[in-house]
């Protein structure tokens, strides 16, 4: 995660320094985040226990017990939503190209499972019927009791980031989701564009230059003027040498109810460090771990 536009931070400061004299009022907790904490979410369901973004991946951590699923999604040519990281097929599936230039149908023909890699160097997935492109609304359609972390992956300036929002918010509305939902991107301005498409209470993500303006006060001492717009930070431990994880940062969070969340967190030591720490959410690629370490701290 590209984190600090240092810049832009400290312009961002001197405003809010002349517009804002009071500490900002915690804001209203979301129903998505109304669960019991702490929250485990399957990084693409599960990345290195099944093929990643595919209903083997998703299915399998379904049967975790996981509270929810990070996922990303791109825009297909016709306008379809697909649950998918990469802006090209290459690297998860026999295929290749760019997602955008792909139909939905041409998608649903490739193998998501071919280049998987167990720990023993095999390929248990190819061909598998679960190993298929997964869309959004099959995937909340499928999974109705399980949360869903959205990451807008196509960017503001992309022709499919300029169309994907209108049709995400048509997904979502269709499926009535807008309480299983969190949408997050690392470009505030697709989170911004979609928060102006919708006017229901759906839970938003702080893009990156949102966490860097807020971390930027905190750590100069500006807390009482540090409003969070979103209702959750969703970041790594650590960027560049800079801890994310202090315990104080994320009481500051907590103190303006804005869920602190970390990524990717595989390691069971790190993720023990983090739940006593304060995290409210650990996405992580070994759901497995982590339901044990979060069952094992509840006994």
């Amino acid at each position: 995660m590209k984190l600090l536009a240092i810049g832009g931070a400290f312009y961002t400061i001197s405003t809010v320094l002349i517009s804002r004299r009071k500490a900002p009022a915690a804001k209203t907790v979301k129903p998505y985040f109304k669960g019991r904490a702490p929250y485990i979410f399957a990084h693409r369901g599960g990345l290195q226990l099944r093929p990643e973004h595919t209903m083997l991946a998703f299915k399998h951590a379904q049967t975790l017990d996981v509270d929810g699923f990070e996922i990303d999604i791109r825009l297909t040519r016709d306008n379809e939503v697909v649950v998918l990281h990469d802006a090209m097929v290459d690297r998860v599936s026999n295929g290749s190209g760019p997602v955008y230039d792909h139909t939905l149908a041409e998608l649903q023909m490739l193998d998501f499972g071919y280049r998987f890699t167990d720990i023993n160097g095999e390929h248990p997935f190819r061909a598998h019927p679960d190993a298929k492109i997964v869309t959004l609304s099959d995937l909340i359609r499928t999974f109705p009791d399980i949360r869903i972390n959205i990451d807008i992956k196509d960017g503001p300036d992309t022709a499919a980031g300029k169309r994907i929002i209108d049709a995400l918010y048509a997904v979502i509305d269709d499926a009535q989701a807008f309480n299983q939902v969190l949408i997050t991107s690392f470009y505030d301005e697709q989170i911004r564009r979609f928060r102006n498409r919708s006017d229901k209470e759906i839970a938003y993500g702080a893009g990156e230059k949102e966490v860097a303006r807020t971390f930027l006060l905190y750590s100069t001492n500006y807390k009482n003027i540090a409003y969070v717009q979103a209702d959750t930070f969703q970041i790594p431990a650590h960027f560049y040498g800079i801890s994310l994880a202090q315990p104080r940062f994320i009481q500051f969070l907590q103190s303006q109810n804005v869920v602190p969340g970390y990524w990717v967190i595989n390691s069971i030591d790190q993720m023990k460090q983090l739940l006593d720490a304060g995290a409210h959410t650990i996405v992580t690629d070994r759901p497995d771990i982590a339901m044990r370490l979060k069952r094992n701290s509840s006994n």
